[in-house]
């Protein structure tokens, strides 16, 4: 089962983030064969971190409950929140597979919510990291959209997405990993 985890920082939490970097960092490794993708989300400047996206592939819905909430920036307080669905990959491949490589462009999170019939299942012919639908528990029912994409600025990111959604977040994000 794949599952989509969308932490969200809370503000002035960016001192503590760096002080347990390596303590993220070792909690992350224990997943490496599960994850599909990973990275922080930023600032339009692409400078200070505003969450952390990780799409894993995990046993159960309470493995990847575990996970999030386990989460050393989780359990620190850095994060205000967690958003986690599952998700359907697409792409049938992990970011590190993108033939982009993880320096060249500039990178977002495109995250449609939704309700009701389903949109924009099939993936865009877009320069795409990762992709698929964010869906409920049962796995069946549609809740949204999200998409790793590489766009020359975030108003190109938005149009990966072209269905109606009730809300669409555009944030910068990068590959996560150790440097």
């Amino acid at each position: 089962m794949e599952f989509f985890c969308y932490h969200r920082d809370r503000s002035d939490s960016e001192d503590l983030r760096d002080t347990l970097m390596e303590q993220h960092w070792s909690y992350m490794d224990t997943y490496a064969t599960e994850m599909i993708a990973r990275g922080p989300t930023l600032t339009e400047d692409g400078k200070t971190p505003t969450g952390s996206i990780h799409i894993l592939d995990l046993p159960t819905p309470a493995a990847a409950q575990a996970f999030a909430l386990n989460e050393t920036y989780y359990q620190a307080g850095v994060y205000r929140d967690v958003m986690l669905r599952r998700w359907r990959n697409t792409l049938d491949r992990t970011m590190w597979e993108f033939p982009g490589g993880p320096d060249e462009g500039t990178r977002y999170l495109v995250l449609g919510l939704g309700h009701g019939e389903p949109a924009d299942l099939t993936p865009p012919p877009h320069d795409l990291i990762a992709y698929g639908p964010l869906l409920a528990d049962d796995g069946d029912t549609w809740l949204g959209t999200a998409a790793l994409v590489r766009a020359p600025d975030a108003q190109a990111a938005r149009t990966v997405l072209t269905g109606e959604y009730s809300e669409v977040e555009v944030h910068r994000w990068q590959f996560g990993g150790r440097d």
